[in-house]
């Protein structure tokens, strides 16, 4: 399963601390992200459907690795493992120096009141497996346009829906870390009957919800692709970001292929002090290891 197949189907390292200096654009120090290079802010992470589909588990985690990166993320690639397979994958995860940082892939989605009870057992069933995993965050889809249902109801479900999760992860923390729900929205060329078509609808939601383990997910190449003006919507709601992802338009490539000025994100979010997670979900145009290490070249290149 990939997450464009999911979005549509839903409801129906040489590059070290050399590569960037201790201070931003504004001349300010910021501490290193876990893992990260001397001075890069937040964390670095790749989403995994994008790329080395082909290969084993445990080798599609070795490139991520040789490619520079600390982090991964899935999107239930683990649902038919074998009690084998998850103590393979676990143990080439700690061999590598790895984490899961989020994962994705629930049948249910938030918007629809009727399949609320669904999603809050997806959710429940799930935690069980992100805590063997040690992955604490989970993404949260609205589901496509329910039929003859007022968008205001189905904005107040996706409320609602998140507000009930919420409760399913009080306080709780997998890996030392709180157990994050994250939203996101979905651009309408990919999945022109999903409901939450743009990041302003996503966070008017988050902010209504008012829970600090409920954060949006920024994916810049479905925004782009929905409505633009990616920066001042970025600093505007920097508060409730969890996670960003990164992809060119068109193409859904790297950065630097397209029209998305991915230098002048990532600057931003240097001087923002965003501080959790930029995670590449772009396909490659070429060789996936050099790609990746370009994109996260780029990253420490902003800086400098």
């Amino acid at each position: 399963m990939n997450r464009r197949d999911f979005s549509k189907n839903l409801a129906g390292t040489a590059l070290g601390a050399a590569a960037l200096g201790a201070r931003s654009l504004l001349g300010t120090e910021f501490p290193s992200a876990e893992g990260e290079a001397a001075g890069v802010p937040f964390k670095l992470s790749v989403m995994l459907w994008t790329v080395f589909r082909n290969l084993p588990f445990e080798d599609r985690l070795a490139n991520v690795a040789e490619a520079g990166y600390k982090n991964v993320e899935l999107v239930g690639e683990y649902k038919r493992w074998s009690e084998n397979d998850f103590k393979k994958a676990l143990a080439k995860k700690q061999e590598l120096g790895l984490a899961f940082d989020v994962t994705a892939g629930l049948a249910h989605g938030v918007a629809d009141p009727g399949a609320r009870d669904a999603l809050l057992a997806d959710v429940r069933n799930e935690l069980p497996i992100m805590e063997r995993l040690e992955c604490p965050a989970v993404i949260i889809m609205s589901g496509n346009v329910v039929p003859g249902m007022p968008r205001q109801q189905q904005h107040e479900s996706c409320i609602e829906g998140l507000k009930r999760a919420a409760e399913l992860v009080e306080g709780k923390k997998i890996a030392g870390k709180p157990i994050r729900l994250l939203l996101e929205n979905i651009d309408p060329e990919e999945n022109p009957k999903y409901y939450l078509q743009s990041v302003a609808g996503g966070f008017d939601v988050i902010k209504a919800v008012q829970h600090p383990q409920v954060q949006f997910l920024y994916d810049f190449f479905h925004e782009q692709i929905s409505e633009g003006n990616l920066i001042e919507k970025l600093e505007k709601n920097i508060d409730i970001v969890g996670l960003v992802h990164i992809a060119d338009v068109p193409g859904r490539h790297e950065p630097g292929t397209g029209e998305i000025n991915y230098a002048n994100i990532f600057r931003k979010l240097t001087e923002l002090k965003y501080d959790r997670y930029v995670a590449m979900e772009f396909l490659p145009t070429s060789d996936p290891v050099g790609k990746l290490r370009a994109a996260r070249e780029m990253v420490l290149s902003a800086g400098r």
